[in-house]
């Protein structure tokens, strides 16, 4: 209940951002009715009213979702974003949204870049900016900067994702070592030859996400 007022909470929060940036992904990717994307994360809910976008979405998840009563041109699948089962090149578009800083460490994050880059002609990857002052899981500035011994001592009572859930310790724990951000120039290093864009926000004075686009 608590969790889902979170995700609640979050969803109002961030509606106009992900609209925004579904709208420059349609710009910027050109998805052509006749392709096949592969969504890594994400969840039908991504693709409402855009039914159109694709002959076939793909959707990847680590646990097994529930799929509409009508899964249309959705395939849904169980599988690690690290290790994905598919040929390389065999989807039009590869497409994340805030998943590749939950995979893990550094090393986790440079291998589900590598299977982005390897199974997608055309690619879009979003993730939170660590050099941004708010943290959007923990919905709370500056906390992410301070060191981890830090986190798990002022996340229950210092954060708004904390003063919701009322986590215990061991909570806290698996909370703060499922979030690793990334910076700019990691972001660099693991989309190699790809674009990084800068996701701006308050007036353009700061960069609240990055976005790893690779086009035809």
């Amino acid at each position: 209940m608590k969790q889902t007022l979170v995700h609640h909470i979050w969803r109002l929060i961030f509606k106009t951002f992900r609209r925004k940036r579904f709208a420059q992904f349609v710009d910027r990717i050109q998805p052509q009715p006749h392709e096949r994307i592969l969504d890594i994360g994400g969840y039908p809910a991504t693709w409402e009213g855009h039914e159109q976008i694709a002959a076939e979405i793909h959707i990847v998840n680590v646990h097994a979702i529930t799929p509409p009563a009508d899964p249309g041109h959705f395939r849904f699948q169980v599988a690690d974003g690290c290790a994905l089962p598919f040929a390389d090149q065999s989807f039009d578009i590869v497409f994340s949204n805030s998943v590749i800083e939950h995979v893990g460490d550094f090393e986790r994050q440079k291998a589900f870049a590598a299977e982005v880059i390897r199974t997608g002609r055309r690619l879009w990857v979003q993730t939170p900016a660590q050099e941004f002052w708010i943290e959007p899981h923990f919905m709370t500035p500056f906390i992410h900067w301070l060191p981890k011994s830090w986190q798990h001592r002022l996340t229950r009572n210092f954060s708004i994702w904390g003063w919701l859930t009322r986590p215990d310790a061991q909570q806290v724990a698996a909370f703060i070592g499922d979030i690793r951000l990334l910076t700019h120039a990691e972001m660099v290093q693991l989309f190699p030859g790809c674009e990084i864009l800068r996701e701006k926000v308050c007036l353009g004075l700061f960069t609240k996400s990055y976005i790893a686009v690779k086009t035809l």
